[in-house]
């Protein structure tokens, strides 16, 4: 495979600041959904996995059988109402959930216990493999905090120049960045970077339209430059990965020609505020049992999360090219959740997609507030209700299937469990308050009153509560038997006590996510896009007024639920007192755990995790960059004015996009007039809006007018809109 290298100098020996290599075109071809006749190829999980999956069905329909023949004995008593037909219909589907996650993480205890070696012989203790491959580093980016953005990718790329295979890997900052300011900080940024660790093999490449959003930026991509690559490393703007685990992957993918796509288990770090430490704190402890447990059944039929991943590319470009979805928005369009869709796609195919859950090395950040976590899943709600539209695809594995169908569910059953609660209050409130009307067929002098049995019930509530419980447990007894890793998470009673009190604080937290992800398919299902907002990654302050305005419908539902309740029975009152506590103290609850809760510099007694204890050379590294970028982001076009060697960089890379006549922008229109009116610079930076400036940035001439302005002197701090 030919290997890119980057032109340092122009022709006539000046040198000249280019951002890209030469390209190497790739085609990518989209798949259609309705239309498959290939046979599937070479990736087969065997009949072990076939006896995996039979255990992990099987148990999930032996609990849920269990569940069901209890529940029915719960209502039975006095006949089988209407209303509690439904509530019985509602709890088989929700307790099969519950069962179905709980017999995964029962077979990721055993294989963590056992030590199961990984599927694809990657073993993180065993010496680095020497890599032949190219591979390409992709960080693509939309508007997000340019300097650390930086930090991360320095510090990436440090740790893999360490590894002695530095020149086997290539690095892209795909940037689809729409705000003017945040576009020219990074190129700034990114010239800095090359200044500090050399040019070679890095690459920016900004796309003036962000098109298909992140599908649509990888797309790019491979069409342009993917001819030059094996191997691609997707990155988000918040990832970091050190260097033996990147190594470890391309040398997975040189071993197994016929994967596709291996999966990390990213973990999170970094977090600040309660919520945030929260996430951090379970992720770690209870998530390498959820990805061993379903890494043990899926085999090579895995998923794909969008990050932290390497793909062969020669597979992406051939059979993972994304359709564009007939109808309106939201449902129709570009796939927004589109990393599910590119594995079942590729496995469709016959390339087998693997995940490494014990690799390690893979790292993430989190929201820090339930906002911010709630903004980025209703995008991910939308996204994955999308997923109704490819479930029908011709040819896909049963198994990716069934990955479409967990997204989905992962949604439905917020408005499930609600309309579930909803069915029991009325039932309570029917019996005590309404003339009853259930009489059995043939003739009888008493009606039957609804009924259901109270004893029974509670050990209903128990057992599912257990199924929900025990997991965790099962997590504790796990970290009892590493002992470096107990110490690591501060010791047993640390780690225990975090338990509980995580499982305090989630119970309190979930009714509310209930409520805002029920909200979320509502507004979805009647049509309202999402669109696509950039994640919030600062400390996690909220207003109190956004919060109160936010928490408010929560807090509504509490109440209502709560006087429901209680005109019944107090006994009923009680009864729903974990999902009526968590929506009543909605508020003080968001107040109390999107405030930052760390800031001595030292690991926390509660909820301490193994990299705030003993955090890895990468983590430590990225952060130590980030704390010593003093920069802020400034004036776009005064950036570019002050800064010759930023605005000769600036002007050779942009696109030579040819104009189409009769096509008019006409944001660019309307600045080249404001420009022609403007007796100085500053006077034209007034007249500019935000998306006027982002339209000069993108035109090499009405760039150079813009610059070309005489300068006033009076001062350019009061500068509006468009610094």
């Amino acid at each position: 495979m030919d290997t890119l290298t980057f032109p340092k100098r122009a022709p006539g020996g000046g040198e000249r600041v280019e951002f890209l290599p030469p390209e190497s075109t790739l085609e990518m071809s989209t798949q259609a959904l309705r239309n498959f006749d290939r046979a599937v190829g070479a990736a087969d999980s065997g009949p072990s996995f076939a006896l995996r999956r039979a255990y992990i069905f099987i148990g999930t329909v032996a609990l849920t059988l269990g569940g069901c023949y209890e529940m029915y004995q719960v209502l039975q008593v006095g006949g089988i109402t209407t209303l509690e037909a439904m509530v019985l219909v509602l709890f088989v589907l929700l307790f099969a959930w519950i069962a179905f996650s709980f017999m995964s993480t029962l077979a990721g205890f055993f294989v963590l216990l056992l030590r199961k070696q990984d599927a694809l012989g990657i073993d993180p203790d065993a010496p680095l493999p020497q890599v032949r491959s190219r591979n390409a580093m992709l960080l693509p980016t939309y508007n997000e905090d340019p300097y650390r953005i930086m930090a991360r990718l320095r510090a990436i790329h440090e740790s893999v120049g360490e590894t002695g295979c530095a020149s086997q890997f290539d690095w892209y900052l795909l940037s689809d960045t729409t705000n003017p300011a945040i576009w020219i900080a990074e190129e700034k940024c990114f010239l800095q970077l090359r200044r500090d660790v050399g040019a070679d093999g890095l690459f920016y490449r900004h796309r003036p339209e962000n098109t298909a959003r992140k599908s649509g930026n990888i797309e790019d991509w491979i069409k342009r430059f993917g001819g030059g690559y094996d191997h691609m490393i997707i990155l988000d703007a918040d990832s970091l990965m050190t260097g033996d685990t990147i190594i470890r992957l391309a040398g997975a993918m040189e071993r197994h020609p016929n994967v596709a796509l291996i999966q990390t288990l990213p973990i999170v770090v970094n977090a600040t505020t309660l919520f945030a430490r929260l996430q951090q704190f379970a992720g770690r402890l209870y998530g390498p049992l959820i990805a061993a447990g379903i890494a043990w059944w899926h085999g090579s039929e895995g998923n794909y999360w969008g990050h932290n991943a390497i793909i062969r590319v020669r597979a992406f470009a051939q059979d993972a090219g994304l359709p564009e979805l007939g109808g309106r928005k939201p449902f129709g369009g570009h796939i927004l959740s589109h990393d599910f869709i590119e594995a079942a796609l590729m496995r469709r195919a016959g390339w087998a997609i693997h995940m490494a859950p014990a690799l390690g090395g893979s790292f993430e950040e989190c929201p820090p507030s339930l906002l911010d976590f709630a903004a980025r899943d209703r995008r991910w709600c939308q996204g994955n209700l999308q997923h109704l539209a490819v479930l029908p695809a011709r040819g896909l594995h049963w198994v990716s299937r069934l990955h479409l169908l967990t997204g989905i569910g992962s949604y439905l059953t917020a408005p499930l469990w609600l309309i579930f609660l909803a069915l029991g209050i009325l039932i309570s409130l029917q019996a005590q308050f309404v003339r009853p009307e259930y009489f059995p067929k043939g003739f009888s002098l008493f009606p039957q009153w609804p009924a259901q049995d109270p004893v029974l019930a509670a050990w209903v509530f128990l057992g599912t509560m257990g199924l929900l419980i025990v997991p965790k447990l099962l997590a504790f007894v796990l970290l009892l038997s590493q002992r470096e890793t107990r110490k690591r998470f501060g010791g047993g009673f640390a780690a225990l006590a975090g338990i509980l009190i995580e499982t305090l604080l989630s119970s309190l937290i979930a009714p509310v996510m209930m409520i805002f992800q029920s909200t979320a398919v509502g507004e979805i299902l009647l049509g309202r896009d999402a669109g696509w907002q950039v994640q919030r990654r600062d400390d996690g302050g909220v207003p109190r007024g956004e919060t109160v305005r936010r928490y408010a419908l929560p807090t509504l539902v509490g109440v209502i639920m709560a006087i429901a309740a209680y005109a019944v029975s107090l006994p009923l009152l009680l009864w729903m007192t974990p999902v009526i506590v968590g929506l009543l103290l909605a508020i003080p609850v968001a107040l109390l755990s999107s405030r930052s809760s760390v800031g001595n510099g030292r690991p926390p007694l509660l909820f301490a995790t193994p990299e705030q204890t003993t955090p890895p050379q990468v983590l430590v590294r990225a952060n130590q960059l980030a704390a010593a970028s003093l920069d802020t982001i400034g004036c776009p076009v005064l950036e570019l004015r002050n800064d010759s060697d930023l605005l000769e960089a600036h002007l050779n890379n942009l696109p030579a996009g040819k104009r189409i006549r009769g096509q008019v922008n006409p944001h660019l229109a309307i600045a080249r007039a404001k420009i022609e009116d403007a007796e100085s610079l500053e006077e034209a930076l007034r007249f500019l809006n935000t998306h006027q400036t982002f339209a000069v940035l993108n035109s090499q001439a009405l760039l150079r007018a813009l610059l070309d302005l005489p300068i006033s002197p009076e001062p350019a701090s009061h500068l509006e809109p468009a610094c």
